[in-house]
């Protein structure tokens, strides 16, 4: 096991643009350990002043669409204009191994040899939402380190990935032309969120379907409410492979962070943004306590074994286990 560095050590190391040190301190904030617990509150709290100057996006898609293979492509084209970009990668973790396979510096290896890019994997865990427990903190340490774009990759498309929208200033969800009407259930909650959509795979054979995709969503999105910010979400076409219409989507990011920076919607979605966090932290921070409680975790086989034979109610199980912790 790696000996922690001083909280001074880290904060240098992340100011300075460390990778190495950055890495450390992603991996000190996501570690359950109560010291290292301490020492991540102590570090971000010191970090803060440097914090908040990025452009944070989310980026998710239906399975195959090519979101590493689009990243890859779409980083090289920030680089490009000498820009730094951190892409948060959220790897999905087994419930059963409670493994994770972070393939995503595999994925992205000409961006991962970028000197102007930084790709970090973490595992989902129990998180909800595509993201891990800590991406809020790890987009932080990443802007503490001068990432003027923060990318976010959520574990896949669903209802529950909308939760990266909290988090992120431009929420961008990419989709494949003739998905067919079997995504309609999982389509409504996220289209309404996404600030761009970007139909990926346009070349070749898919060009056309790609076009009449990009008109049905167009005029899908006629038939939401206006967003509150003022902003007209558009639906745009691209090739990672042919590397066309990327540059097109940062542009729409630009154009947008331009138009909220002018209207006051950037400051007050951040400050939003925060409060959700307070809120989410409170509900995590709670869980943990309880079932770290030490008569919760000596009354809880007791209470699973009368639930499994029947002879108790979940919910008054549950009951039993707040009650005894509440005295």
């Amino acid at each position: 096991m790696q000996k922690r560095l001083s909280i001074q050590t880290y904060i240098e190391g992340v100011l300075s643009g460390n990778r190495m040190i950055l890495s450390r301190a992603i991996t000190l904030i996501e570690s359950q350990l109560p010291q290292d617990k301490a020492l991540a509150q102590q570090l971000l709290e010191q970090l803060l002043p440097y914090t908040g100057k990025s452009i944070r996006l989310g980026v998710t898609g239906v399975p195959g669409v090519g979101k590493s293979t689009f990243i890859e492509v779409f980083g090289k084209t920030i680089t490009a204009q000498n820009k730094k970009i951190a892409v948060l990668a959220i790897d999905p973790t087994s419930q059963i191994t409670k493994g994770s396979i972070m393939g995503d510096k595999t994925r992205m290896e000409e961006l991962a040899h970028d000197p102007l890019a930084y790709i970090r994997p973490s595992p989902a865990g129990n998180s909800l939402g595509g993201v891990a427990n800590k991406t809020r903190e790890t987009i932080l340490l990443c802007e503490a380190a001068q990432f003027e774009v923060i990318l976010v990759e959520t574990v896949g498309v669903g209802q529950s990935e909308t939760v990266v929208k909290g988090m992120v200033d431009f929420f961008l969800l990419l989709m494949l032309a003739g998905a067919g009407d079997e995504l309609q259930g999982i389509k409504r909650g996220i289209i309404e969120m996404a600030d761009a959509i970007a139909i990926t795979k346009a070349d070749g054979d898919n060009m056309q379907a790609s076009k009449n995709a990009r008109l049905e969503y167009l005029q899908a999105l006629h038939l939401y409410p206006a967003a509150g910010n003022g902003w007209q979400t558009p639906v745009l076409t691209c090739s990672a492979f042919n590397n066309t219409g990327i540059e097109e989507i940062w542009n729409t990011v630009i154009a947008y962070v331009n138009q909220m920076q002018q209207n006051g919607f950037w400051q007050q979605n951040r400050q939003k943004q925060n409060l959700e966090w307070l809120h989410t932290y409170i509900k995590q921070t709670l869980e943990e306590e309880f079932f770290g409680n030490p008569v919760i975790r000596s009354r809880m086989s007791e209470v699973e074994t009368n639930i499994l034979s029947g002879k108790m109610l979940a919910i008054q199980g549950a009951r039993e286990l707040l009650n005894s912790i509440r005295k």
